[in-house]
Order: structure tokens, then C-alpha cells, then sequence
């Protein structure tokens, strides 16, 4: 006799959420990775902050939705004389420790960017330059456990934090997932005392039973 246990009805319920989610099967259309190219792209169009020149940092990037809108942002494929040509120094770096499928026009490093070795190799792709945008879909892996969860976020937005502060224009943006719950108060404040301007914004694709958001902040504070 087969017993139905609770795990196993809400993965049922997630997959049959999932299946049935129009941003899934608008994703499947469109060529995306994932559902969340979606919404980085509503973030973008909210506060306008892809341009065209600009350098773009995805961390987190695996497995490559906000890479590839960025890239469909910065970089439009020439394929005929009525398409545009990708605009002077625009350019894509993407880093995950998880592997990440090649896109055309974005370099990707595969590592840990708070080790020396992968900072560096980073630092070089840059080619000096500082970014114009640095977004961060990290997430942890979480427990269950608030106060383990709460910590390990917050570390992960420190980092994010840390490295927009020295890799990025001080009239630069920084995107960061987050979540709702123990702990949202003080990633507010940690953006807060780094940025000028601060907005979170949780876009129509962030599931609603997702405690889900992010945290713009732009122009970066004197350290």
C-alpha cells in the first residue's frame, strides 16, 4: 500500500505550478533558460538601467536567463544591414560555480569570485573598466532554520555589495535577489548605507507565493 506523503503532494503541486506557469511556457517561446529573464527584464524597464556601452556583471549566473536578456539588451545580433550593430564597449561577464551553457557574446568564468584566482580572472575580462550594472540572482542554499537562512542571505548580498563598491562607477546600479522574512530589514540597511537611491521591487514574474524580491540601489556612497 502506497502511502501519499505531504512532500510528495507539493512537489506534485509545484511541478503541476510550474508546467502550467505562463511565464514557463512565454520562456520556452522566447528562447529563455528560465522564467527569470522575465524579471530582470520588468526591473529594466521599471528604472532603465541597461544602456547602451554598457558593462553588465551577472553573479549567479547559471544557468544563463539574465545573461541571455542582457545580451538580447546590449549586444543585438548583426544578421542583416537594417540590424543594429552592437554599441562600442558593451560587454557581458558572467561568473557562477555552477557550469553554465556558452552564450554568443557573454564571457563566462566558472568559480568562486571571492577567491584571488577567480577575482583576477574577472578583473581582466573587465579590461580595466569598471560596470555600469552589477546584478546578482545568488541565492543560498536554505535550511529552513530563519536565523541560518537570515545569515546566509545577508552574507551573499555582503559580497554582492562589497564587489559593486570596488568593481563598479560610483553612478552605477546594483540588482540583488532577496527575501522576505527574518533579516529583510537589515539588507535594506546594509543597502541603504552603500547607495544614494534605494527601491525594492518585486516584478509580476516573482511567484506570489514566493517570498521573493529585489533590492535596487544606485549610485554608489562615498566608502
Amino acid at each position: 500500500m502506497k502511502i501519499k506523503t505531504k512532500s510528495s503532494k507539493v512537489n506534485r503541486a509545484w511541478i503541476n505550478d510550474h508546467v502550467n506557469d505562463p511565464y514557463v511556457k512565454q520562456a520556452q517561446r522566447d528562447g529563455y533558460r528560465a522564467r527569470a529573464a522575465y524579471k530582470l527584464q520588468e526591473i529594466d524597464e521599471t528604472l532603465g538601467l541597461i544602456r547602451p556601452g554598457h558593462l553588465v556583471v551577472d553573479l549567479g549566473s547559471a544557468p544563463g536567463a539574465w545573461s541571455q536578456y542582457l545580451r538580447r539588451r546590449l549586444l543585438p545580433k548583426v544578421i542583416g544591414p537594417n540590424e543594429a550593430a552592437a554599441p562600442a564597449g558593451a560587454g557581458i561577464i558572467a561568473v557562477d560555480l555552477l557550469p553554465m551553457e556558452p552564450i554568443e557574446g557573454v564571457t563566462f568564468l566558472q568559480g568562486d569570485f571571492r577567491e584571488p584566482e577567480v577575482l583576477q580572472r574577472l578583473e581582466q575580462a573587465m579590461g580595466g573598466r569598471l560596470a555600469d550594472l552589477v546584478v546578482s540572482d545568488m541565492a543560498p542554499n536554505l535550511s529552513g532554520i530563519a536565523s541560518a537562512d537570515a545569515a546566509r542571505i545577508e552574507h551573499l548580498i555582503e559580497l554582492a555589495i562589497d564587489f559593486a563598491q570596488h568593481h563598479m562607477k560610483p553612478q552605477g546600479a546594483l540588482v540583488a535577489k532577496v527575501f522576505h522574512g527574518a533579516g529583510y530589514d537589515q539588507l535594506v540597511k546594509l543597502f541603504k548605507e552603500a547607495f544614494k537611491v534605494v527601491r525594492p521591487l518585486k516584478p509580476k514574474a516573482s511567484r506570489d507565493k514566493s517570498s521573493e524580491t529585489f533590492l535596487i540601489g544606485v549610485g554608489l556612497k562615498t566608502v
